[in-house]
């Protein structure tokens, strides 16, 4: 990081260093009893015809908090494996209500990534069906909890090495990529929860009236602002169908249908949404996106106000916002990242933590009272929340008390503009977004090395022409292991990681290119791969032929073809292909969709991709759902 360094020169210009508005403590347990208090017959929670109130979930979270009294302790961890539902809200509060902390880990985590979790972290139980629990928790003292949900389950299974407490304070935990190949947790206190709940209220008008989407992937921190900001705020907190994760189009519908009036969403389904024309007559008042680098801006024609947020787990969620109004024209470039929420020190730093000036690029080092406690791991917490070299000013104001001057370095490239907003450059390390989602390629390394098959295995992110990164395995496979292709590993690789995880392409490699310090050379591999195409363009009419015959058989299976190949970057898709299996996500699948219905004017639904066995069913399945006209059309224009 040369270029960030200051000179003598630089030293009367404004350093790169910005504090939000002063930062609101408070309790979240607490302000949720007053409204359940308050407005006892207000819902709280809707799932499809399901409503319960807010002294519905007061009254069942503590039911559940009192079953689980005798067996959770104040600081234990307990994870949790429920999707968004009434139930997820109740154990919330519940575990809440008894000191514990909940590791959110979604409804359907791998079963190898939850052992490991289970055993690493040392939960002191998991809550969820007992079908999705790991081994050691499926034979283990089950306690069956009052909940909404069929099936729902508190199952104890102390830990070989007993459970491991949080550290003091700490009111949840999620789970960020790790470089040792195990996910690292990082643990939050209730104070900059209740910050960071308050500033999201003040900042979108949340109240009581209010209906807020629960969509954001339970695993995924985001979710615990959408949770807990609503149930803070006497708002209706309305669960999201399946469907509407993967299909911008049945999203706005559903938004209109449920009159959902505040909503958060990844980055990768909010630009799908931002580029299609907006609805008229949507009820959403304001749109808050993050995740990832939003690469487009709001058009005049969207009618809420969309918030632009940063932020990492280390941090609460969300550390800096930029906000742009509807019907104004916000350019066509990339958005910045805006300015601190309350709280938050924002410092683009050298690598001492000396502040670069305004202008110049650096690291972003975040502080105040928005940081996280810290890692489970203490030496982990030591080396990535840190204060400046000696010699450089601490900002005592970053936050109080002993943690006076501790920053988490995030490893993001930033540059600060004159007017002290930031804009995201970049990460300067190995960690890569996909899909929203921190990668860690350690992690998804290890993973595959697991594999008796695998000797050695290397990842590599590669940029995506339409925007963000796909993952690409290198694997070298044991010599003494049966031949296994690289569909063939993937099976075992997906119940270690979570689905952004899974690379979209395993190339199998007899050695690997080394560096001049002896490392494996990515850049040699990535530049070893086929050049993909930049967009629609750069696909000639016949590229769409594959392999040994495998040629597209006609418009539609040439256009399905050309999409897929462009949206999971993979040049060697054939129509036999699966889409899954290819690489393709949940917001792969969007963005296929939406694409498609631009094309022809077809609205498939995200279960009518994923049942077809291969490419060419999607093209068939789009042939017979294109509207009369345009087919009349197209075969008059073949005739002619």
């Amino acid at each position: 990081m040369t270029d960030t360094a200051l000179t003598p020169g630089d030293t009367a210009l404004t350093p790169s260093i910005v504090h939000g508005r002063p930062h609101r403590d408070g309790s979240v347990l607490a302000r949720f009893t007053d409204r359940a208090r308050r407005t006892p017959d207000a819902p709280a929670v809707v799932d499809a015809d399901r409503v319960v109130s807010y002294a519905e979930l007061d009254a069942l979270a503590d039911e559940v908090a009192g079953m689980l009294r005798d067996r959770v302790h104040p600081g234990d961890l307990v994870g949790v494996c429920l999707d968004h539902s009434a139930a997820l809200a109740a154990v919330a509060v519940a575990l809440a209500r008894l000191g514990a902390a909940a590791l959110p880990l979604g409804p359907r985590p791998g079963g190898r990534r939850l052992q490991a979790v289970a055993e690493n972290v040392r939960l002191a139980c998991l809550v969820g069906d007992p079908a999705v629990l790991p081994p050691g928790h499926r034979t283990a003292d089950h306690l069956p909890l009052p909940l909404p949900d069929a099936g729902t389950v508190a199952a104890f299974a102390q830990a070989p090495a007993g459970a491991r407490p949080a550290p003091e304070g700490t009111f949840y935990a999620v789970l960020t990529s790790g470089s040792t190949g195990t996910p690292k947790a990082v643990t939050v206190g209730e104070a900059s929860l209740a910050n960071l709940v308050h500033w999201y209220r003040e900042l979108t008008g949340l109240g009581p009236g209010d209906r807020h989407s629960m969509l954001i992937g339970v695993a995924f921190d985001p979710h615990l602002m959408e949770l807990w900001a609503a149930l803070t705020s006497g708002a209706a907190l309305v669960v999201a169908p399946e469907a509407v994760r993967w299909d911008s189009g049945a999203l706005t519908d559903w938004w209109r249908a449920a009159r959902i009036t505040v909503a958060v969403l990844p980055t990768p389904l909010a630009e799908p949404l931002l580029d299609r024309p907006w609805p008229a007559g949507l009820p959403l008042r304001h749109l808050t996106i993050g995740g990832d680098r939003l690469r487009r801006a709001p058009g005049p024609e969207v009618t809420a106000t969309v918030h632009n947020a940063y932020g990492p787990a280390e941090a609460t969620v969300v550390t800096t916002v930029h906000t742009m109004a509807p019907g104004a024209d916000h350019g066509t470039g990339a958005p910045p990242i805006g300015l601190p929420v309350p709280g938050a020190v924002v410092r683009v730093a050298d690598e001492h933590g000396r502040p670069v000036p305004r202008g110049r690029a650096g690291e972003l080092w975040v502080g105040g009272r928005c940081l996280a406690l810290g890692y489970l791991d203490p030496e982990l917490t030591a080396r990535r929340f840190v204060r400046p070299s000696d010699g450089v000013e601490p900002d005592s104001s970053a936050a109080g008390g002993a943690d006076a001057g501790r920053y988490y370095r995030t490893g993001d490239r930033v540059l600060m503009r004159a007017d002290g907003v930031l804009e995201f450059q970049g990460r300067l390390d190995d960690q890569v977004k996909v899909s929203g989602v921190r990668i860690e390629p350690a992690e998804v390394e290890a993973a595959f090395e697991r594999d008796p098959r695998v000797r050695r295995a290397a990842v590599a992110a590669l940029p995506h022409p339409a925007g963000g990164a796909r993952l690409l395995a290198f694997v070298q496979p044991a010599p003494e292991a049966a031949p296994a292709s690289g569909a063939d590993l993937l099976p075992a690789v997906r119940d270690w990681l979570p689905e952004q995880a899974v690379p979209a392409v395993v190339r199998l490699v007899d050695a690997f290119p080394l560096d001049a310090n002896g490392k494996v050379d990515r850049a040699a591999l990535l530049a070893a791969e086929p050049t993909e195409p930049a967009g629609p363009a750069g696909l000639a009419a016949g590229a769409a032929d594959g392999p040994d015959g495998d040629a597209a058989a006609d418009p539609v299976e040439r256009t399905v073809l050309r999409l897929c190949r462009e949206l999971l970057g993979r040049a060697d898709l054939t129509p036999q292909d699966n889409f899954t299996d290819a690489g393709g996500n949940s917001l792969a699948a969007a963005r296929l969709l939406t694409a498609l219905e631009q094309e022809y004017g077809v609205r498939l639904r995200a279960p009518h991709l994923l049942r077809q066995p291969d490419l060419r069913a999607v093209a068939r399945l789009v042939a017979d759902r294109r509207p009369a006209t345009a087919a009349t059309a197209a075969t008059a224009a073949a005739a002619s």
